[in-house]
């Protein structure tokens, strides 16, 4: 059975799916390069850093996600994490007809101020909150901020066809890599216009634009991570800062100047 208090509150992700409350809220930290091997839960899940970068992977999507955004995870989808940095989770398990605008599918969402202050809030009520009382409350306005919060079209889209996917992984691993299609050919075990074809067929997107996106999502964890700007447009291939800020601003919605200082906050 869950603790009541915070001070002895599982960590084990089993004690709060039948957590008899809508929300069951649990917090957790990992160190750097922790992997959380794939697994799925019987409640939806909103997965939230509130220090450090979670790569996240689904089977068929994967996402780099830093601490003003969090993803939500529908029950029984699989999942994998890996951890950048020192990882201070806080995540929500939540019941599937708690509310009526609760995410279909897995989904970034846009952590507002609010929105954080309620789930780092609700880790300090018993488990078992007061539905009557400030838990409940809170948990209300929760449902309310994750049915209204923005969602981001950030994904990294990941095929099923294996000779696309040992590419796509290998990308994943090291998205510096500047090796065209061409060069692709001997780890996929397929021409260069089968891999065009599959990325066209299977992911909807032209082999540059998959790896500039994947560029820039690896580009946001090392600037959440402290690396100046201009090391980080020179690594992937920029000239210029500026022409980097430009590019990244148009695929992610965001200046990357406005992720500095991200994830240094205390726990």
């Amino acid at each position: 059975m869950v603790s009541r208090s915070r001070q002895t509150r599982s960590s084990n992700a089993n004690d709060y799916q039948g957590v008899p409350r809508p929300l069951a809220a649990m917090s957790k930290s990992f160190r750097d390069g922790f992997e959380i091997a794939p697994h799925h839960h019987a409640r939806d899940q909103l997965v939230y850093a509130v220090t450090g970068v979670m790569r996240l992977r689904t089977e068929s999507e994967a996402w780099i996600v830093p601490p003003d955004r969090a993803v939500y995870l529908p029950a029984r989808t699989t999942h994998s994490i890996g951890i950048r940095g020192q990882v201070e989770m806080r995540t929500l398990y939540i019941a599937r007809d708690a509310h009526d605008d609760l995410p279909s599918a897995p989904t970034v969402l846009e952590v507002s101020p609010l929105l954080r202050e309620l789930v780092l809030a609700l880790i300090e009520e018993p488990v078992i909150y007061d539905e009557q009382g400030r838990g409940g409350a809170m948990a209300y306005l929760i449902f309310a901020e994750i049915a209204r919060a923005r969602r981001l079209g950030l994904v990294i889209p990941m095929p099923r066809d294996p000779r696309l996917l040992r590419v796509c992984n290998a990308l994943l691993a090291d998205p510096a890599s500047r090796l065209t299609l061409e060069g692709w050919v001997d780890v996929a075990g397929a021409s260069a216009r089968t891999l065009a074809r599959l990325f066209e067929t299977e992911l909807g997107l032209s082999f540059a634009v998959w790896r500039q996106r994947v560029r820039f999502h690896s580009a946001l964890e090392a600037i959440v991570a402290g690396e100046p700007i201009a090391r980080v447009a020179e690594r992937n291939g920029y000239r210029s800062s500026s022409a980097f800020s430009a590019a990244f601003r148009k695929a992610m919605g965001q200046a990357p100047s406005s992720l500095r200082g991200e994830g240094s906050g205390a726990a």
